[in-house]
């Protein structure tokens, strides 16, 4: 989830450089819903995987 995160946002700052900054903020939206996903699901993970250990 974190390496579509980072793919997204690449691309973002390519479009960027190239001037397609309606596509660029698209991407950058998408990167963000991706890392936040992510970080969900970390602390998720995280939260169950102590709940197990103990």
């Amino acid at each position: 989830m974190l390496g579509w995160a980072l793919l997204f946002f690449i691309f973002a700052i390519v479009a960027g450089i190239f001037g397609f900054l309606g596509i660029a903020s698209a991407l950058a939206g998408i990167a963000k819903v991706l890392f936040v996903i992510f970080i969900v699901l970390f602390i998720i993970s995280l939260i169950m995987g102590r709940r197990r250990a103990s």
